[in-house]
Protein backbone atom coordinates (compact mmCIF):
# COMPACT_ATOMS: atom_id res chain seq x y z
CA UNK A 1 0.00 0.00 0.00
CA UNK A 2 1.22 3.40 -0.94
CA UNK A 3 2.00 5.90 1.69
CA UNK A 4 0.27 8.59 -0.34
CA UNK A 5 -3.72 9.03 0.29
CA UNK A 6 -3.32 11.54 -2.68
CA UNK A 7 -1.17 11.62 -5.95
CA UNK A 8 -2.37 14.36 -8.56
CA UNK A 9 -0.49 13.46 -11.79
CA UNK A 10 -0.17 15.57 -14.22
CA UNK A 11 -3.26 17.93 -13.94
CA UNK A 12 -3.92 20.45 -16.81
CA UNK A 13 -6.87 22.66 -16.92
CA UNK A 14 -7.87 25.32 -19.34
CA UNK A 15 -10.47 28.68 -18.98
CA UNK A 16 -11.11 29.76 -22.38
CA UNK A 17 -7.75 28.20 -24.05
CA UNK A 18 -5.71 30.01 -20.99
CA UNK A 19 -4.06 27.33 -19.07
CA UNK A 20 -4.57 28.07 -15.18
CA UNK A 21 -3.07 24.69 -14.52
CA UNK A 22 0.37 23.24 -16.73
CA UNK A 23 1.22 19.96 -15.77
CA UNK A 24 0.66 20.26 -12.31
CA UNK A 25 1.80 17.22 -9.91
CA UNK A 26 1.10 16.54 -6.17
CA UNK A 27 1.79 14.02 -3.40
CA UNK A 28 -0.22 13.96 0.05
CA UNK A 29 0.85 11.07 2.51
CA UNK A 30 -1.71 9.72 4.49
CA UNK A 31 -2.12 11.70 8.32
CA UNK A 32 -0.20 14.56 7.36
CA UNK A 33 -0.65 18.45 7.12
CA UNK A 34 0.37 19.78 3.76
CA UNK A 35 0.44 23.40 2.62
CA UNK A 36 -0.29 24.72 -0.77
CA UNK A 37 1.24 28.21 -1.19
CA UNK A 38 1.75 30.52 -3.98
CA UNK A 39 0.79 33.96 -5.23
CA UNK A 40 -2.70 35.06 -6.13
CA UNK A 41 -3.74 33.49 -9.85
CA UNK A 42 -1.12 30.88 -9.13
CA UNK A 43 -4.06 27.99 -9.78
CA UNK A 44 -4.16 26.53 -5.84
CA UNK A 45 -7.60 27.05 -5.43
CA UNK A 46 -8.55 25.44 -8.73
CA UNK A 47 -6.04 22.49 -8.49
CA UNK A 48 -8.42 21.86 -5.16
CA UNK A 49 -11.78 22.70 -7.43
CA UNK A 50 -10.38 19.84 -9.54
CA UNK A 51 -10.28 17.18 -6.97
CA UNK A 52 -13.19 18.07 -5.03
CA UNK A 53 -15.73 17.61 -8.35
CA UNK A 54 -16.10 21.71 -8.40
CA UNK A 55 -14.15 21.16 -11.90
CA UNK A 56 -16.09 17.61 -12.97
CA UNK A 57 -13.72 14.82 -14.24
CA UNK A 58 -13.26 15.26 -18.43
CA UNK A 59 -13.05 19.10 -17.96
CA UNK A 60 -9.46 18.78 -17.18
CA UNK A 61 -6.55 16.43 -17.85
CA UNK A 62 -4.46 14.11 -16.19
CA UNK A 63 -5.28 11.53 -13.05
CA UNK A 64 -6.45 11.84 -9.59
CA UNK A 65 -5.29 8.83 -7.68
CA UNK A 66 -7.31 8.28 -4.29
CA UNK A 67 -6.16 5.53 -1.66
CA UNK A 68 -4.52 3.32 -5.00
CA UNK A 69 -8.01 4.12 -6.90
CA UNK A 70 -8.76 6.40 -9.74
CA UNK A 71 -11.04 9.23 -8.52
CA UNK A 72 -13.34 10.35 -11.69
CA UNK A 73 -15.66 13.06 -9.26
CA UNK A 74 -18.62 14.51 -11.59
CA UNK A 75 -19.59 16.98 -9.01
CA UNK A 76 -18.82 17.42 -4.79
CA UNK A 77 -21.00 14.49 -3.69
CA UNK A 78 -18.85 12.40 -5.35
CA UNK A 79 -15.56 13.55 -3.83
CA UNK A 80 -17.68 13.50 -0.39
CA UNK A 81 -18.74 9.92 -0.62
CA UNK A 82 -14.95 9.25 -0.86
CA UNK A 83 -14.48 11.13 2.05
CA UNK A 84 -13.05 14.36 0.80
CA UNK A 85 -14.71 17.81 1.93
CA UNK A 86 -13.46 21.22 1.03
CA UNK A 87 -13.96 24.20 3.02
CA UNK A 88 -13.77 27.22 0.68
CA UNK A 89 -12.62 30.97 1.57
CA UNK A 90 -16.27 32.07 1.93
CA UNK A 91 -18.15 30.02 4.60
CA UNK A 92 -21.31 27.98 2.72
CA UNK A 93 -23.37 28.51 5.85
CA UNK A 94 -26.85 29.41 5.92
CA UNK A 95 -26.68 32.29 8.11
CA UNK A 96 -30.63 32.43 9.38
CA UNK A 97 -30.63 28.84 10.36
CA UNK A 98 -29.55 26.81 13.67
CA UNK A 99 -25.73 25.90 14.12
CA UNK A 100 -27.53 22.01 14.27
CA UNK A 101 -29.48 22.54 11.14
CA UNK A 102 -25.85 23.94 9.33
CA UNK A 103 -24.04 21.04 10.82
CA UNK A 104 -26.11 18.62 8.59
CA UNK A 105 -27.15 21.15 5.82
CA UNK A 106 -27.03 18.78 2.74
CA UNK A 107 -26.38 15.51 5.00
CA UNK A 108 -29.40 15.68 6.90
CA UNK A 109 -30.32 13.08 9.77
CA UNK A 110 -33.57 11.47 8.89
CA UNK A 111 -35.83 8.63 10.21
CA UNK A 112 -36.54 5.76 8.22
CA UNK A 113 -39.47 7.38 5.98
CA UNK A 114 -37.61 9.97 4.92
CA UNK A 115 -38.54 12.54 8.16
CA UNK A 116 -35.94 14.95 9.38
CA UNK A 117 -34.65 13.51 12.80
CA UNK A 118 -34.20 16.88 14.80
CA UNK A 119 -33.53 14.54 18.18
CA UNK A 120 -30.55 12.94 16.26
CA UNK A 121 -29.66 15.98 14.78
CA UNK A 122 -29.12 18.12 17.65
CA UNK A 123 -27.25 14.81 19.71
CA UNK A 124 -24.81 14.35 16.92
CA UNK A 125 -24.80 18.20 16.30
CA UNK A 126 -23.23 18.69 19.60
CA UNK A 127 -21.13 15.35 19.59
CA UNK A 128 -19.48 17.03 16.26
CA UNK A 129 -19.01 20.90 17.97
CA UNK A 130 -17.04 19.20 20.84
CA UNK A 131 -14.44 17.48 18.38
CA UNK A 132 -13.75 21.60 17.39
CA UNK A 133 -14.13 22.98 20.66
CA UNK A 134 -17.00 24.38 21.01
CA UNK A 135 -18.76 21.76 23.29
CA UNK A 136 -20.54 24.16 25.05
CA UNK A 137 -22.25 25.89 21.88
CA UNK A 138 -25.75 25.97 22.29
CA UNK A 139 -26.53 24.24 18.72
CA UNK A 140 -30.58 25.62 18.53
CA UNK A 141 -29.31 29.98 17.81
CA UNK A 142 -28.99 31.01 14.40
CA UNK A 143 -25.19 30.85 12.99
CA UNK A 144 -25.00 34.67 12.16
CA UNK A 145 -25.33 35.29 15.73
CA UNK A 146 -22.69 34.07 15.87
CA UNK A 147 -18.13 35.40 15.61
CA UNK A 148 -16.64 34.21 12.16
CA UNK A 149 -14.02 32.41 14.18
CA UNK A 150 -16.68 30.06 15.63
CA UNK A 151 -18.43 29.59 12.04
CA UNK A 152 -15.20 28.30 10.49
CA UNK A 153 -14.77 25.99 13.27
CA UNK A 154 -18.99 24.82 12.67
CA UNK A 155 -17.77 24.55 8.64
CA UNK A 156 -14.97 22.19 10.07
CA UNK A 157 -17.26 20.24 12.46
CA UNK A 158 -19.98 20.19 9.40
CA UNK A 159 -16.89 18.31 7.42
CA UNK A 160 -16.17 15.83 10.53
CA UNK A 161 -20.29 15.16 10.50
CA UNK A 162 -19.22 14.05 6.47
CA UNK A 163 -16.64 10.89 8.10
CA UNK A 164 -14.23 12.80 6.19
CA UNK A 165 -10.62 11.56 5.42
CA UNK A 166 -8.74 14.38 3.39
CA UNK A 167 -9.89 17.56 4.82
CA UNK A 168 -9.06 20.57 2.56
CA UNK A 169 -9.48 24.59 4.40
CA UNK A 170 -8.96 27.14 1.87
CA UNK A 171 -7.70 30.25 3.46
CA UNK A 172 -9.30 29.11 7.11
CA UNK A 173 -7.70 32.18 8.93
CA UNK A 174 -8.38 35.10 6.66
CA UNK A 175 -10.99 36.79 8.73
CA UNK A 176 -9.78 35.24 12.19
CA UNK A 177 -7.73 37.46 14.35
CA UNK A 178 -4.74 35.85 16.16
CA UNK A 179 -6.55 34.38 18.96
CA UNK A 180 -9.03 32.58 16.56
CA UNK A 181 -5.86 31.30 13.78
CA UNK A 182 -4.35 30.08 16.89
CA UNK A 183 -7.28 28.30 18.38
CA UNK A 184 -8.08 26.92 14.78
CA UNK A 185 -4.45 25.50 13.64
CA UNK A 186 -4.50 23.60 17.23
CA UNK A 187 -7.51 22.25 16.19
CA UNK A 188 -5.94 20.84 12.82
CA UNK A 189 -3.19 19.49 15.05
CA UNK A 190 -5.49 17.55 17.06
CA UNK A 191 -7.53 16.20 14.01
CA UNK A 192 -4.19 14.93 12.65
CA UNK A 193 -3.94 13.13 15.63
CA UNK A 194 -6.77 11.26 14.73
CA UNK A 195 -5.78 10.47 11.43
CA UNK A 196 -7.34 13.57 9.11
CA UNK A 197 -5.07 14.14 6.18
CA UNK A 198 -5.58 17.98 5.87
CA UNK A 199 -4.62 19.96 2.94
CA UNK A 200 -4.59 23.60 3.59
CA UNK A 201 -4.14 26.74 1.56
CA UNK A 202 -2.68 30.16 3.18
CA UNK A 203 -1.11 33.33 2.50
CA UNK A 204 0.32 33.80 6.45
CA UNK A 205 3.18 31.93 6.03
CA UNK A 206 3.86 31.96 9.91
CA UNK A 207 0.78 29.94 10.40
CA UNK A 208 2.09 27.68 7.42
CA UNK A 209 5.34 26.67 8.50
CA UNK A 210 3.95 26.13 12.33
CA UNK A 211 1.30 23.82 11.25
CA UNK A 212 2.00 21.90 7.83
CA UNK A 213 4.65 18.65 7.55
CA UNK A 214 5.10 19.53 3.81
CA UNK A 215 4.65 22.21 1.38
CA UNK A 216 3.83 22.24 -2.31
CA UNK A 217 4.58 25.78 -3.95
CA UNK A 218 2.57 26.28 -7.07
CA UNK A 219 3.78 29.29 -9.66
CA UNK A 220 1.95 30.33 -13.02
CA UNK A 221 0.13 27.23 -13.00
CA UNK A 222 3.22 24.65 -12.73
CA UNK A 223 4.36 22.70 -9.55
CA UNK A 224 7.44 24.19 -8.14
CA UNK A 225 8.73 22.35 -5.58
CA UNK A 226 7.57 20.44 -2.46
CA UNK A 227 9.47 20.83 1.15
CA UNK A 228 9.43 18.83 3.59
CA UNK A 229 9.50 19.61 7.47
CA UNK A 230 12.63 18.73 9.15
CA UNK A 231 14.38 18.11 5.90
CA UNK A 232 14.09 21.43 3.71
CA UNK A 233 14.56 25.13 4.71
CA UNK A 234 10.76 25.54 6.00
CA UNK A 235 11.75 29.82 6.78
CA UNK A 236 9.01 32.50 5.24
CA UNK A 237 11.94 33.70 3.35
CA UNK A 238 12.65 30.08 1.80
CA UNK A 239 8.95 29.93 1.45
CA UNK A 240 8.68 33.19 -0.59
CA UNK A 241 11.47 32.71 -2.62
CA UNK A 242 9.96 29.45 -4.30
CA UNK A 243 6.43 31.26 -4.66
CA UNK A 244 7.96 34.96 -6.80
CA UNK A 245 10.94 32.90 -8.14
CA UNK A 246 13.04 35.55 -5.95
CA UNK A 247 14.10 36.50 -2.99
CA UNK A 248 12.34 39.61 -1.08
CA UNK A 249 14.62 41.26 0.85
CA UNK A 250 12.52 43.90 1.88
CA UNK A 251 8.47 43.28 2.10
CA UNK A 252 7.98 46.90 2.47
CA UNK A 253 8.97 49.14 -0.34
CA UNK A 254 11.15 52.38 0.74
CA UNK A 255 9.13 55.62 0.23
CA UNK A 256 11.01 58.63 -1.29
CA UNK A 257 10.32 61.40 -2.30
CA UNK A 258 7.63 62.42 -0.31
CA UNK A 259 6.49 65.75 0.82
CA UNK A 260 4.98 65.67 4.26
CA UNK A 261 2.43 68.85 3.79
CA UNK A 262 -0.21 70.77 5.72
CA UNK A 263 -3.15 68.61 7.98
CA UNK A 264 -5.60 67.69 5.42
CA UNK A 265 -7.89 65.56 7.05
CA UNK A 266 -9.12 66.16 10.57
CA UNK A 267 -11.96 64.37 13.17
CA UNK A 268 -12.51 66.10 16.24
CA UNK A 269 -14.47 64.42 19.27
CA UNK A 270 -16.07 61.67 17.55
CA UNK A 271 -18.79 59.86 19.23
CA UNK A 272 -20.72 56.89 17.91
CA UNK A 273 -23.21 54.27 19.23
CA UNK A 274 -24.15 51.23 18.19
CA UNK A 275 -26.64 51.06 15.07
CA UNK A 276 -29.09 48.37 16.79
CA UNK A 277 -28.58 49.71 20.25
CA UNK A 278 -28.73 53.46 21.20
CA UNK A 279 -27.72 52.72 24.58
CA UNK A 280 -24.60 51.37 23.39
CA UNK A 281 -21.81 53.88 22.80
CA UNK A 282 -19.28 52.17 20.22
CA UNK A 283 -16.61 55.33 19.60
CA UNK A 284 -15.76 57.59 22.75
CA UNK A 285 -14.07 61.19 21.58
CA UNK A 286 -11.63 60.13 18.87
CA UNK A 287 -9.14 62.73 17.85
CA UNK A 288 -7.06 61.88 14.97
CA UNK A 289 -5.42 64.04 12.33
CA UNK A 290 -3.55 63.47 8.89
CA UNK A 291 -1.36 65.47 6.72
CA UNK A 292 -0.60 65.71 2.90
CA UNK A 293 1.61 62.95 1.90
CA UNK A 294 1.57 60.55 5.16
CA UNK A 295 0.66 57.11 6.24
CA UNK A 296 -1.19 57.22 9.04
CA UNK A 297 -1.92 53.83 10.83
CA UNK A 298 -5.19 52.89 13.10
CA UNK A 299 -4.08 49.87 14.67
CA UNK A 300 -5.64 47.64 17.66
CA UNK A 301 -7.30 44.28 18.44
CA UNK A 302 -10.10 42.94 16.42
CA UNK A 303 -13.48 44.54 17.76
CA UNK A 304 -11.58 47.79 19.15
CA UNK A 305 -13.84 50.23 16.65
CA UNK A 306 -11.48 50.72 13.79
CA UNK A 307 -13.06 49.80 10.89
CA UNK A 308 -16.65 51.14 12.79
CA UNK A 309 -14.49 54.77 13.09
CA UNK A 310 -13.69 54.59 9.51
CA UNK A 311 -17.64 53.62 8.25
CA UNK A 312 -19.29 56.21 10.44
CA UNK A 313 -16.89 58.72 8.95
CA UNK A 314 -17.42 57.95 5.78
CA UNK A 315 -20.87 58.95 5.02
CA UNK A 316 -21.92 57.15 8.48
CA UNK A 317 -22.50 54.29 6.89
CA UNK A 318 -21.99 52.73 10.22
CA UNK A 319 -23.66 53.74 14.01
CA UNK A 320 -26.31 56.41 14.95
CA UNK A 321 -26.12 59.31 17.45
CA UNK A 322 -23.07 60.31 15.84
CA UNK A 323 -21.49 63.36 17.09
CA UNK A 324 -18.21 65.40 16.43
CA UNK A 325 -16.46 67.47 13.58
CA UNK A 326 -14.78 66.44 10.21
CA UNK A 327 -12.64 69.49 8.47
CA UNK A 328 -11.18 68.54 5.13
CA UNK A 329 -8.04 71.18 4.50
CA UNK A 330 -9.10 73.27 7.51
CA UNK A 331 -13.06 73.34 6.58
CA UNK A 332 -15.84 71.82 8.52
CA UNK A 333 -17.97 69.28 6.37
CA UNK A 334 -20.64 68.00 7.22
CA UNK A 335 -20.48 64.32 5.49
CA UNK A 336 -24.08 62.92 5.83
CA UNK A 337 -24.14 60.56 3.16
CA UNK A 338 -21.67 58.62 0.69
CA UNK A 339 -22.76 60.51 -2.04
CA UNK A 340 -21.08 63.49 0.23
CA UNK A 341 -18.30 61.94 1.14
CA UNK A 342 -16.81 61.14 -2.33
CA UNK A 343 -17.91 64.65 -2.81
CA UNK A 344 -15.78 66.11 -0.07
CA UNK A 345 -12.73 63.85 -1.84
CA UNK A 346 -12.88 61.19 1.08
CA UNK A 347 -12.38 57.36 -0.24
CA UNK A 348 -12.81 54.06 2.07
CA UNK A 349 -11.71 50.79 0.66
CA UNK A 350 -13.64 48.17 2.74
CA UNK A 351 -12.26 45.17 4.55
CA UNK A 352 -14.98 42.83 3.01
CA UNK A 353 -14.07 43.34 -1.16
CA UNK A 354 -16.39 40.65 -1.97
CA UNK A 355 -19.72 42.19 0.18
CA UNK A 356 -19.17 45.39 0.05
CA UNK A 357 -16.94 46.31 -2.69
CA UNK A 358 -17.32 44.62 -6.02
CA UNK A 359 -19.97 43.22 -7.91
CA UNK A 360 -18.48 40.23 -8.45
CA UNK A 361 -20.55 39.30 -11.89
CA UNK A 362 -19.75 42.59 -13.34
CA UNK A 363 -16.67 43.55 -15.76
CA UNK A 364 -13.92 44.72 -14.46
CA UNK A 365 -14.39 48.47 -15.83
CA UNK A 366 -17.65 48.86 -14.50
CA UNK A 367 -16.23 47.84 -10.96
CA UNK A 368 -13.44 50.40 -11.51
CA UNK A 369 -15.62 53.64 -12.72
CA UNK A 370 -18.75 53.18 -10.59
CA UNK A 371 -17.79 54.98 -7.86
CA UNK A 372 -16.36 57.93 -9.83
CA UNK A 373 -19.43 57.28 -12.51
CA UNK A 374 -21.28 60.45 -11.41
CA UNK A 375 -18.64 63.13 -11.14
CA UNK A 376 -16.03 61.90 -13.93
CA UNK A 377 -17.71 59.63 -16.58
CA UNK A 378 -21.36 61.44 -17.07
CA UNK A 379 -22.57 64.49 -18.51
CA UNK A 380 -25.89 65.35 -18.04
CA UNK A 381 -27.25 62.07 -16.76
CA UNK A 382 -24.93 60.47 -20.13
CA UNK A 383 -22.51 58.01 -19.70
CA UNK A 384 -19.11 58.96 -21.73
CA UNK A 385 -18.31 55.07 -22.34
CA UNK A 386 -15.10 55.67 -24.02
CA UNK A 387 -13.86 57.62 -20.94
CA UNK A 388 -14.37 54.24 -18.79
CA UNK A 389 -12.30 51.89 -21.22
CA UNK A 390 -9.51 54.79 -21.61
CA UNK A 391 -9.36 54.93 -17.66
CA UNK A 392 -10.44 51.31 -16.86
CA UNK A 393 -7.45 50.73 -19.33
CA UNK A 394 -4.72 53.11 -17.85
CA UNK A 395 -5.99 51.99 -14.31
CA UNK A 396 -5.41 48.30 -15.06
CA UNK A 397 -2.02 49.15 -16.22
CA UNK A 398 -0.83 51.00 -13.47
CA UNK A 399 -1.43 48.57 -10.92
CA UNK A 400 -0.97 45.91 -12.06
CA UNK A 401 -4.12 44.25 -12.57
CA UNK A 402 -4.01 40.23 -14.06
CA UNK A 403 -6.70 40.10 -16.01
CA UNK A 404 -7.51 38.94 -20.09
CA UNK A 405 -9.37 42.29 -20.94
CA UNK A 406 -11.36 45.10 -18.53
CA UNK A 407 -14.38 43.01 -19.65
CA UNK A 408 -13.48 39.91 -17.72
CA UNK A 409 -16.06 39.01 -15.09
CA UNK A 410 -14.08 40.32 -11.45
CA UNK A 411 -15.65 37.59 -9.46
CA UNK A 412 -13.49 35.21 -11.61
CA UNK A 413 -10.25 37.13 -10.91
CA UNK A 414 -7.82 35.86 -8.09
CA UNK A 415 -8.21 37.73 -4.60
CA UNK A 416 -5.17 39.84 -4.77
CA UNK A 417 -6.62 41.40 -8.20
CA UNK A 418 -10.00 42.02 -7.24
CA UNK A 419 -8.30 43.93 -4.22
CA UNK A 420 -5.96 46.17 -6.55
CA UNK A 421 -9.58 46.84 -8.68
CA UNK A 422 -11.09 47.92 -5.52
CA UNK A 423 -8.26 50.60 -5.25
CA UNK A 424 -8.10 51.70 -8.59
CA UNK A 425 -12.22 52.28 -7.84
CA UNK A 426 -11.39 54.48 -5.40
CA UNK A 427 -8.09 56.04 -6.59
CA UNK A 428 -10.68 56.85 -9.80
CA UNK A 429 -12.54 59.40 -7.56
CA UNK A 430 -9.11 61.37 -7.20
CA UNK A 431 -9.95 61.79 -3.28
CA UNK A 432 -7.36 63.59 -0.64
CA UNK A 433 -7.85 61.13 1.85
CA UNK A 434 -7.65 57.59 1.00
CA UNK A 435 -9.57 55.11 4.09
CA UNK A 436 -7.88 51.48 3.25
CA UNK A 437 -9.44 48.73 5.82
CA UNK A 438 -6.96 45.50 5.70
CA UNK A 439 -5.90 46.34 2.55
CA UNK A 440 -3.73 43.14 1.91
CA UNK A 441 -6.08 40.85 3.95
CA UNK A 442 -6.44 36.84 2.12
CA UNK A 443 -3.63 38.28 -0.55
CA UNK A 444 -0.05 37.07 -1.49
CA UNK A 445 3.37 38.46 -0.60
CA UNK A 446 3.62 39.81 -3.81
CA UNK A 447 0.50 41.56 -4.77
CA UNK A 448 1.26 43.35 -1.00
CA UNK A 449 4.22 44.34 -1.83
CA UNK A 450 2.17 45.67 -5.17
CA UNK A 451 0.11 47.06 -3.19
CA UNK A 452 2.54 48.96 -0.47
CA UNK A 453 3.84 50.57 -3.83
CA UNK A 454 0.61 51.76 -4.69
CA UNK A 455 0.20 53.66 -1.20
CA UNK A 456 3.63 55.23 -1.98
CA UNK A 457 2.60 56.41 -4.81
CA UNK A 458 -0.69 58.15 -3.23
CA UNK A 459 1.64 59.36 -0.70
CA UNK A 460 4.07 61.20 -3.24
CA UNK A 461 1.21 62.71 -5.14
CA UNK A 462 0.37 64.53 -1.47
CA UNK A 463 -2.79 62.43 -0.51
CA UNK A 464 -3.80 61.59 3.13
CA UNK A 465 -3.65 57.74 3.83
CA UNK A 466 -5.20 55.80 6.98
CA UNK A 467 -4.42 52.53 7.17
CA UNK A 468 -6.35 49.98 9.26
CA UNK A 469 -4.14 46.47 9.70
CA UNK A 470 -4.91 43.53 12.26
CA UNK A 471 -1.19 42.99 10.90
CA UNK A 472 0.79 44.78 13.34
CA UNK A 473 4.14 44.74 10.96
CA UNK A 474 2.25 45.79 7.98
CA UNK A 475 1.10 48.93 10.14
CA UNK A 476 4.83 49.45 11.52
CA UNK A 477 6.30 48.62 8.01
CA UNK A 478 4.32 50.86 5.75
CA UNK A 479 2.92 54.00 8.02
CA UNK A 480 4.57 57.33 9.52
CA UNK A 481 2.68 57.39 12.10
CA UNK A 482 -0.07 55.68 14.51
CA UNK A 483 -2.96 55.71 16.34
CA UNK A 484 -3.73 52.97 18.57
CA UNK A 485 -7.52 52.36 19.79
CA UNK A 486 -8.84 50.17 21.98
CA UNK A 487 -12.29 49.62 23.19
CA UNK A 488 -13.50 52.85 21.20
CA UNK A 489 -11.74 55.58 21.80
CA UNK A 490 -7.41 56.45 21.02
CA UNK A 491 -5.07 54.57 23.65
CA UNK A 492 -2.49 55.64 22.68
CA UNK A 493 -0.02 57.55 19.30
CA UNK A 494 3.11 56.89 18.34
CA UNK A 495 6.10 58.23 15.95
CA UNK A 496 7.53 55.54 13.41
CA UNK A 497 10.35 55.34 15.54
CA UNK A 498 8.65 54.69 18.62
CA UNK A 499 6.69 52.02 16.79
CA UNK A 500 6.97 48.11 17.62
CA UNK A 501 4.83 45.50 18.47
CA UNK A 502 5.71 45.41 22.25
CA UNK A 503 5.13 49.46 22.54
CA UNK A 504 1.61 49.15 20.32
CA UNK A 505 0.59 46.05 23.16
CA UNK A 506 1.81 48.30 25.48
CA UNK A 507 -0.29 51.36 24.79
CA UNK A 508 -3.52 48.50 24.66
CA UNK A 509 -2.21 46.54 28.19
CA UNK A 510 -2.01 50.28 30.16
CA UNK A 511 -5.66 51.77 28.89
CA UNK A 512 -7.12 48.26 30.07
CA UNK A 513 -5.22 48.81 33.07
CA UNK A 514 -6.77 52.24 33.73
CA UNK A 515 -10.52 51.41 32.92
CA UNK A 516 -10.33 48.51 34.91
Amino acid sequence: MSDYILEMNHITKEFSGVKALDDVNLKVKKGEVHALCGENGAGKSTLMNVLSGVYPYGTYSGDIVYKGEVGKFHKIKDSEAKGIVIIHQELALSPYMSVAENVFLGNEQCSGKGVIDWTKTRAKATEMLAKVGLEDEDVNVPVNSLGVGKQQLIEIAKAMAKDVELLILDEPTAALNDEESAKLLEIMLELKKHGVTMIIISHKLNEISYVADAITVIRDGHTIETLTKGVDDFSEDRIIKGMVGREMTNRYPVREGVTIGDTIFEVQNWNVYHPEDPSRQVLKDVNIQVKAGEVVGLAGLMGAGRTEFAMSVFGKSYGQKISGTVKMNGKEVDLKDVRTAIDNKLAYVSEDRKGNGLVLIDDIKRNMTMAALRNFFSKNGVVDSNEEIVKAEEYKKLINVKANSIDQAVGSLSGGNQQKVVLAKWMLTQPDVLILDEPTRGIDVGAKYEIYCVINDLAKAGKAVIIISSEMPEIIGTCDRLYVINEGHIAGELAKEEMTQEKIMGCIMADNRKGA
